[in-house]
Formats: C-alpha cells, structure tokens, sequence
C-alpha cells in the first residue's frame, strides 16, 4: 500500500509539472569535456582538502540523467556536433553548427527561440566566442574553422550579452576583413574590453540594451586563462552574475554559460587545471542557484557536458589503489603555463641542464623532486622510473627546440613533452589516470534543477535536453513573453 501511494503521489506530481506553465528564466550550464569521471574527481578533491563532505552545487540537484553524446556521422563526438544537439534538438555531422547533416537547413537554436518570444539572451564561455559550443547557439556554418564567418553572426544574432575571450581572426586569418569589433560596435554593441571598465560596469543599472564583455587577459587560441593561472581578469562565476543582472527583466531571459576550457584541459590530460575551472563552474552554478531560490516557479537550471575528453579514471593501479588526490594542490600553474615558462627559459639560455636547471622548477611548480635537489617545501619524492621519463622528455623538448618544430608528437599528444609527463607523474600520485589526449564516446551526466527538471530525468541522446526546452517555451504563460 505504501509503495503504490508513492507512486502515486510521483504521478501527481509530474501531472502538476506537465500542466504548469514553462520557466522564462532558463540556464544552460556547459562543461565542455565534462564527464562523470571529471565530476567525480572535483568532488574527492574537495572532500579532501576540506575533511569534509561538502557536495557540489550541481550533484545537490534533484533531477539526474545520463546522456548520449554521438555525432550524427561519428560515435565519437565534437563540440560542434555536440553543442548543435544541445542547442537544437538535432543531430549533425562532426564540424558542423547549427546545419542538419545534409548541410542544406538551418537550424532553429533554443537561444533564438527564446528571443524570438521576446526574452533576453546572454552566452558565456571561457573560450573565444566564435569556437564550436558557443557558435551552436547563434551560428549556421558548415564547419566550425570558418572563424570570421561565425564571428559575424555572432553579431547578427543581436543577442543581449555576449561573456567571453577574444576572437580567433578577428579581421580575418590575414587580417584583410573588416574587424568583428568595429562591426559590433556599428551594430549597437557596447563592448567591455578592460579590466577596469568591467569593474566599473553596474549591469543592473545599465540601460545598454547589448553588450560584449571581453576579457581583457587572453592565453592561447583566444580564450580567458584557466582559473588556476587567472588572476586580475573576470573568471566564469563572475561574469554569470553579472549577466544575470543585466539580463534579469520580467520577460524572462535564456542563459547558455561554457566552461570551455576543461575540455583543453582534460585533452592535455591536466587534471589540476580541469578540477579548478570545474570549481569555477560550480561556484557560477551556485549564482544561478541562488537567482532560482528568489524565483523557484520560473526559473530552470540544467547542467551537462558535450562529451568526455582524456578518458579519465579516478584510480591509478601503480599506487595499489591507494591515492592522495591532495597532492593535486601541489600543481601550481596549468601545463599551458608551464609551457611558456620553459619556452621562455629556453629561449634566455636558462634551460641546458636537466639537474640543475629543470628539476628546479619541475619542484616549483609540482611539488615533486629529485632527493639531491629537495627543498622542505617540496612535496612528492620522484622514483628512479619518474627521472628517467622526464630526462628523456627534456630530451625531447630540446630536440624539437632545436629544429624549431612547434608540434610535438606521441606519446605526448601536442603537447610539451616536460608539462605532460610532469602532469601524468602528478595525477598518477594522486590517483588519476587518463587514455587518451582526445574525445570519448562515454556518456554524461545532466542534472536538472526547477520548472520542467522532471524532463530530464532518464537515459537520452543529448537532442532531447534542446527538445524539452522547445516543449518548455511552448507551454501557457511562455507564450504571453
């Protein structure tokens, strides 16, 4: 009897969800290469450095499915596909925005939906703002390299507030077109482009109807630094809450927000710069979070991943299935940065001696070292094994800075031979293990917080999160926006 009046009173309860009127405040939270592994890792982090179970914002979420992620013509997606799905409802081939597989229908984005209801829209991404997951929301190309062509609908959208990094050409790979900036500017956007200007802007006070904050601080391929090299710039959780108060409005607005960067993270398989944007993610979430307890009726917070990237374990049998995920905090600066560094060092003559010089700032800026070369602050002893990998990856370094190569192959992806094997023998130490320097077919997870979570519950192909936000925009009083 008790278990039929529990589902009974589940069935009313979905009933009332289905004949209420749809959210007019929608966020659409994005971790890009976000699996449940890299979930998985920030919370034991947390749990570890805290001494105490503290869940993240986005696991204290009612509502919990898991969601497909394959490209229309590839099991294993990009972020093109993958935010063309999300964004639209639709599966498209790998490379593709916003276009249906035979590249001859536009599709209509969740995001122009909405402003076509006449809500406000806002897109935020701690990448450039013509790369593949923002662009699904506002752009139709058939490949997502054509950067200027996106950057120019970008401005055509005529979206509210644009959050963002640079652009990648901004007047064109040769710099032969007219630039993006003048353009939005001459199509009414006021564009931020300063530290202190943003500083400055009070967003709930603005009468500027669009907006583009761009950070005044750009790392590589034009995106805002990751969280664990940012400083003096904005991060994710800030430039959320200013959007939410410059978009706020009684019509109601849709907010797409990107963590772009754990994707880039997790494709040089380091895991201490993911956990600290995934941080950053979260403490966004928790701005959005706090805007649905101000109106819990109509607001709905949705948060996933586009796919899995780097084939993340959260164990490292080396270690006999013991680890100390803490040690991650040891990892100072992101490979990226760590990559300049050495670059940087090389090119002074300050880099020529794998003892003297590199086991130093090896010690710096991971806390692991050489005996010989111990320092109290250190952290992690190297073994005999770790020394002869990262001498034979210096090794490498050299080599290709002699021949001046700027791509580095096997079995270090693209990446700095020094940076990755220092990342490896750190997460190794920690417990974590990657596969792979690319995308995986793994499933993700979506969690659902709000008007319309119960949608979201289940095992689904990712176009569906895009379908219950159209069934959503299509119920009573979304209608009257």
């Amino acid at each position: 009897m008790k278990r039929h009046l529990t589902l009974l009173l589940s069935f009313f309860t979905v009933t009332l969800s289905l004949i209420a009127g749809g959210p007019k405040y929608l966020f659409l939270f994005i971790g890009d290469g976000m699996g449940a592994e890299q979930i998985n890792a920030v919370q034991m982090y947390i749990n570890a450095i805290q001494g105490t179970e503290q869940k993240l914002n986005m696991l204290q979420f009612p509502v919990k499915g898991v969601t497909k992620t394959s490209a229309a013509n590839f099991f294993i997606t990009d972020s093109a596909a993958a935010g063309t799905a999300i964004a639209t409802g639709h599966k498209t081939n790998i490379g593709v925005l916003g276009l249906d597989p035979s590249l001859n229908r536009e599709l209509e984005t969740v995001a122009e939906r909405c402003q076509t209801l006449g809500m406000k829209v806002g897109i935020i991404t701690t990448v450039s703002a013509d790369h593949a997951t923002p662009a699904a929301f506002y752009a139709h190309q058939t490949s997502r390299s054509h950067y200027y062509e996106i950057a120019r609908q970008l401005v055509e959208s005529d979206f509210n507030f644009f959050g963002t990094g640079s652009l990648r050409y901004p007047a064109g790979k040769y710099d032969e077109k007219e630039n993006i900036f003048d353009y939005a500017q001459q199509n009414g956007y006021k564009l931020i482009n300063t530290q202190s200007e943003y500083a400055s802007f009070r967003p709930e006070a603005s009468t500027e109807e669009k907006i583009w904050i761009i950070s005044e601080k750009i790392a590589g391929d034009s995106a805002i630094p990751y969280s664990i090299d940012n400083t003096n710039t904005f991060d994710i959780d800030d430039i959320t809450q200013t959007a939410i108060d410059f978009l706020y409005n009684e019509s109601g607005f849709f907010l797409m927000i990107e963590a772009g960067k754990v994707d880039w993270a997790c494709h040089a398989n380091d895991a201490a710069a993911a956990i600290h944007d995934l941080l950053a993610f979260d403490r966004a979430i928790a701005h959005a979070v706090d805007f649905y307890r101000k109106y819990p009726e109509d607001t709905l917070i949705i948060v996933t991943g586009d796919h899995e990237t780097g084939g993340l374990k959260t164990d490292f049998i080396g270690t006999n299935h013991i680890s100390d995920i803490r040690l991650i905090q040891n990892q100072l600066i992101s490979q990226e940065a760590f990559t300049e560094k050495l670059n940087d060092l090389y090119d002074n003559n300050l880099l020529n001696d794998f003892n003297s010089d590199l086991l130093p700032q090896i010690e710096r800026y991971f806390g692991l070292y050489a005996t010989q070369n111990h320092t109290e602050k250190a952290s992690t002893p190297l073994s005999e094994d770790e020394l002869l990998l990262l001498k034979k990856a210096f090794d490498e370094f050299q080599k290709f800075k002699e021949t001046g190569s700027s791509e580095y192959t096997s079995p270090y992806g693209e990446y700095n031979p020094v940076a990755v094997t220092c990342t490896h023998i750190l997460n190794k130490k920690a417990g974590l293990t990657w596969s792979t320097y690319t995308h995986t077919g793994m499933p993700v997870n979506t969690y659902a917080l709000g008007n319309g979570e119960a949608l979201f519950s289940g095992y689904y192909e990712n176009t569906r999160i895009a379908k219950n936000i159209f069934e959503l925009l299509e119920r009573e009083g979304n209608q009257e926006h």
